[in-house]
Parts: structure tokens; sequence; C-alpha cells
């Protein structure tokens, strides 16, 4: 298994991951016009888990900027997601560490992520990575 940045190559076997996780379709063209916008930006780090050329797993972080104390950077840890038949198998956990190294580059003091807490491998991917639920309550509002 590999650790690389994403590359607009991975875009079709990174919709079917999402239907494979979400059983619903993605637009091709929109994630592909959406993926260039975020690649070009500096506050995106995506990343892509391959085995034999095919991609396994992806993990994207957000950089976000902060306006107190010594105003460091933070980290969200968002849309994590591991093919069925890899989970387990330490790919979470590689894509987790591998964006842990990329936000302590970018000088980032922390990472957040919010998960449903019914996904129960998820919660322990996380907890296994250092990742403590019970320091802190997360929450999320969808808006239409």
């Amino acid at each position: 298994m590999i650790i690389r940045e994403m590359i607009a190559d991975d875009i079709s076997q990174l919709a079917q991951l999402y239907k494979q996780f979400w059983d619903e379709e993605s637009c091709l063209e929109t994630m592909k016009k959406t993926f260039n916008r975020l690649h070009d930006s500096s506050s995106y780090i995506l990343l892509s888990a391959l085995e034999d050329k095919r991609l396994i797993g992806s993990v994207m972080g957000i950089i976000c900027g902060e306006l107190y104390g010594d105003c460091k950077p933070f980290m969200v840890l968002e849309n994590m997601i591991v093919d069925k038949e890899f989970r387990s198998l330490g790919v979470g956990k590689a894509l987790i560490f591998e964006l842990e190294k990329k936000a302590s580059e970018k000088n980032c003091t922390q990472i957040i992520l919010v998960t449903e807490t019914n996904r129960i491998s998820a919660c322990k991917l996380y907890e296994s990575a250092g990742y403590n639920p019970e320091t802190h309550k997360g929450y999320k509002k969808k808006l239409k």
C-alpha cells in the first residue's frame, strides 16, 4: 500500500468508494471541477491510499485559521473513506498518520473531526489513532 497526494485520475475510483459507502451516485464532472479547485488551494490536503494502482482509501484535511492565542492553524479531518474489502487492515490509520504529518508540516496545532456515533468501527479507528472522545463533544447540523 502507498499513501500519496490525490490526483485527478483518482476521482472516478473515489466516486465508486463513495457509492459503496453512501449507496448514491456522485457527479463525476462536478467532482473533477471541485477536486481541481481544492487541489489548487493551500488550505486542502487530499490523500489517496492505493494497492496495486487501485484506490482503497482517501481522506481530506482542511486547514483553518485561528484568531486567538498564538493564532496557529488547526485542521479538520473530513471525508475519510476506506474500501470495505480493506477495512481493519491499517489503511485508515495510515491515512490518518500521513494527514497528521502534513498538518504538522503546515504548523497546525490540532486535528478535529466529527463522525456519526453509530459508526462503531470508525470510532474505534479514531480512538486507536489517539483521538479522545471523552474530552470534547461535537455537533453537526445539515443545511438543506
